[in-house]
């Protein structure tokens, strides 16, 4: 299934499934947020199945707006230099434990919603990622039980302006200006990847190739995420974790290829969708 957070035309947001070319709004199955979806459990989802079968309250989905899948997560987590390829374009040692860092909520912005790059940066640039999306929180939880928490997946562009994330050790700064997390377009649930770690991604800008890779290239996969991060805090239902980019972003590009007003920014990630994003400049 592919859950949304959507508004209709003059209407408050609310969560949906989409079902061919129509949205099925999920508020009169008693889940109004998609916070309240993944917070339900296995029973929440046993209703929604029944409900989407037999629902009247389909739209579609050209007279909808969609959201954010989750427009104010709980947490964005994000992994850094996470593909050996990225770590080595960024001259960085690969890994030996998850480097972590976090976007804070207000940096998300909808599918279709401009990336504004910010006056105060001249190296605004992109990254391809794939998310996974908790659903069952919690604490120490082993890595061969990551399936129990993970609800499904979903698209994040991780926009980072470059000259504020070196200007310090922590990178947190340049990671979350305000749109700087461009996510969806849709949560895609679990059951419909069969293999997480072997899906295409890719970037491109105004159709040109900059980013391709699979997630089988991943140093770090949702089972060791999902084990590490739960071993230091409490994961909870909405909770996002962004797994990290390729290689190909704009800073290790010879010479430097940063976003500009006009691009239009397209992430795809092989049975999720795509993500697209114009960029503007801030006023």
């Amino acid at each position: 299934m592919k859950f949304v957070t959507f508004r209709k035309a003059g209407g408050d947001p609310e969560a949906g499934v989409i079902v061919r070319d129509e949205v099925v709004g999920l508020k009169g199955a008693g889940f109004p947020s998609m916070l309240d979806v993944l917070g339900g459990g296995s029973e929440a989802r046993s209703r929604i199945e029944s409900w989407v079968q037999s629902s009247t309250a389909a739209y579609p989905l050209n007279s909808v707006t969609l959201l954010a899948p989750i427009p104010r997560p709980p947490k964005l987590i994000c992994v850094g230099l996470n593909y050996r390829d990225h770590a080595l374009e960024s001259k960085m040692e690969i890994p030996k434990v998850p480097t972590i860092f976090s976007k804070f909520p207000s940096a998300v912005i909808a599918p279709g919603e401009s990336i504004v790059l910010p006056k105060n940066s001249t190296q605004p640039d992109y990254e391809a990622e794939f998310a996974f999306v908790i659903g069952r929180g919690g604490r120490h939880i082993p890595a061969e039980r990551w399936q129990e928490h993970v609800f499904g997946y979903t698209i994040i562009n991780d926009v980072s302006a470059r000259d504020f994330q070196m200007a310090t050790t922590q990178w947190l700064m340049g990671k979350t200006f305000d749109t700087f997390a461009p996510m969806g377009p849709h949560i895609v649930s679990a059951d419909e990847i069969r293999d997480p770690h072997a899906l295409d991604i890719s970037l491109t800008i105004n159709g040109e190739v900059l980013q391709h890779s699979n997630t089988r290239e991943l140093i770090f996969k949702i089972p060791e995420l999902v084990a590490f991060l739960s071993s230091v805090f409490t994961l909870d239902p909405g909770d996002v974790v962004s797994t990290g980019t390729p290689a190909g972003v704009g800073v290790a590009r010879k010479p430097p290829r940063f976003l500009r007003a006009g691009d239009d920014v397209v992430v795809r990630v092989e049975g999720i969708g795509e993500l697209r994003s114009p960029v503007v400049a801030e006023s």
